[in-house]
């Protein structure tokens, strides 16, 4: 991992800086970051508070009764309920050092959701960083976050946030799967191109080796496009 990271205590920090400084790392090196995903309700982000992890992952929706004044909450789809609220979840992370990804499965959570967060900003000098898929990729049938007013929401709030944006995608076991094309990294750099703060892309890791140039070639385009992020 390499950027152009905002200074100590911003939500742009790059990652390894910020551990770094914390002395909850030893080396420059992404593979130290600990990640413990999934921690949308109350008994597992309790654990990711307890655990080594430096950066904890979880996921935003609005629940599914539909009310005008629903809050959002943490679970991930085919979940639409949950014991855990987005500012109950926020009120805990507040007392530890660890650092956060949000991921956005609607764009209807998302504007609720930054209120929520710029309500304890004060309190959240580490890295921050805002997930969503906002293009189909290999295999992927998912539905995509409409990635203008995603990114514009996100950034009238916090034009320092870290973004992490990516592509939906599938995997087959029986059949040999394509990886990311030109086309999809093409349309990537196009969106991101004009934002002004670090971007990471978060990546399935099966998919990757048959990606590399498209991949590589992403992430020369700006010193901003910070990383790639592999997930299984």
């Amino acid at each position: 991992m390499t950027a152009t990271a905002g200074g100590p205590g911003s939500w742009s920090e790059n990652v390894l800086e910020y551990f770094l400084r914390n002395n909850l790392i030893t080396t420059e090196d992404g593979a130290e970051i600990v990640w413990y995903h999934a921690a949308n309700h109350k008994a597992q982000l309790n654990e990711a508070l307890k655990s080594t992890a430096h950066m904890i992952e979880a996921d935003v929706l609005l629940p599914s009764d539909g009310s005008e004044y629903s809050q959002p909450i943490m679970a991930h789809p085919p979940e639409t309920n949950s014991d855990n609220t987005l500012q109950e979840w926020l009120t805990a992370v507040i007392k530890s050092n660890k650092g956060i990804k949000l991921d956005f499965k609607s764009l209807a959570a998302v504007e609720p959701s930054m209120m929520l967060l710029e309500n304890v900003k004060r309190h959240l000098k580490r890295p921050v960083w805002i997930n969503a898929d906002i293009l189909p990729g290999p295999n992927g049938n998912s539905r995509v976050v409409d990635a203008k007013p995603f990114i514009d929401t996100v950034t009238s709030f916090f034009p320092d946030v870290t973004f992490s944006l990516g592509w939906t995608t599938g995997w087959h076991p029986e059949k040999v799967n394509e990886g990311y094309s030109w086309t999809m990294v093409k349309e990537m750099e196009y969106i991101c191109k004009e934002l002004n703060q670090p971007v990471t892309f978060p990546v399935r890791a099966a998919l990757v080796r048959q990606s590399c140039s498209q991949l590589l070639w992403l992430l020369k385009k700006s010193n901003r496009f910070s990383s790639l992020m592999y997930w299984c």
